[in-house]
């Protein structure tokens, strides 16, 4: 069995079984830290049993070549294991996994509200979902870096085929921290130059008791003011464009949730490549809807 611990604390050895495995992987608390837990990789078998025991949703795998990864994943597939690989950097020889957990898998009411409103105005049949099926960098380190989104989607017949990237992202986290997931959402705008329009990241913060949503774009530096018409200035940087904290209100009868900041809005232009049409606009997410998905979210507390 490898070892694995927060990359904060001391490394500690462990036994080959499941049961001394699970003495000494790192507790959900402790992982809600900037440190996710992270283990070596010595044997398939081992990760699959590190995996088995760890109660988060989030695991760093260090040692890991490209060739292993392709054969952690035909593993994966062949066992109908579950977990998902959150991203996967040649260069480091890292790979981040996703373990889903209930509350982790709160990003699918983000989806499902997006996608019933698209349903609802018609363009259904001009979305395709990609939901968690793989992407590979096909520059830069082709058939090496690759990831799982949580919910991904693009439009047809743009995205349509198969291995195009999403125009839209939703990647949610449970013990991975937020800036763990900033990580995640500059390696989709990155790896697939820029291809992906928009990044939705979710995080539930035990500490606060909050759900956290904030929504990414991209953007030339040289819209911002005082950029100067240099390459540098000229490239395309990560852009936070909302914030929004949902907390519970237990004061009242029944339980209500607090929206801070308003109504979640998906831009158009974004998802689907191209200007509105007639009847056609951005896509809304009420503080109504935002407070009846916090509600299913608080269940899996």
């Amino acid at each position: 069995m490898p070892e694995i611990a927060s990359r904060s604390a001391a490394s500690a050895s462990v036994s080959a079984s499941a049961s001394s495995a699970s003495t000494i992987l790192t507790s959900v608390e402790s992982m809600r830290d900037d440190n996710p837990p992270t283990t070596q990789f010595t044997s398939i078998q081992d990760l699959f049993e590190v995996i088995n025991c760890t109660t988060g949703d989030f695991l760093a795998v260090t040692n890991v070549s490209p060739i292993l990864f392709t054969e952690i994943e035909r593993k994966r597939d062949k066992r109908r294991r579950k977990f998902r690989f959150r991203r996967y950097e040649s260069d480091r020889q890292i790979l981040f996994i996703t373990i889903p957990t209930d509350l982790h898998e709160l990003h699918f009411g983000l989806y499902q509200g997006y996608h019933n409103k698209l349903v609802r105005s018609g363009r259904g049949n001009s979305w395709r979902t990609i939901g968690t099926a793989t992407r590979r960098a096909q520059q830069g380190h082709p058939g090496g870096d690759g990831g799982e989104g949580d919910s991904t989607g693009g439009p047809k017949p743009e995205r349509g085929m198969k291995r195009f990237w999403p125009t839209l992202v939703i990647e949610a986290g449970d013990s991975e921290s937020l800036s763990e997931l900033h990580n995640d959402m500059r390696w989709w705008f990155f790896t697939s130059e820029h291809q992906v329009r928009i990044v939705l990241l979710a995080k539930f913060d035990h500490t606060r008791r909050a759900l956290i949503l904030e929504k990414w774009e991209e953007e030339s530096s040289m819209a911002r003011p005082g950029a100067t018409t240099t390459r540098h200035a000229a490239a395309l940087q990560p852009v936070l464009r909302q914030t929004i904290t949902i907390t519970e209100d237990v004061t009242t009868n029944p339980v209500s949730y607090n929206v801070a900041r308003g109504a979640l809005v998906l831009g158009f232009r974004f998802l689907f490549l191209r200007d509105p049409g007639p009847g056609e606009g951005d896509f809304v997410l009420s503080v109504q809807e935002l407070q009846a998905y916090a509600e299913e979210v608080w269940k899996m507390l």
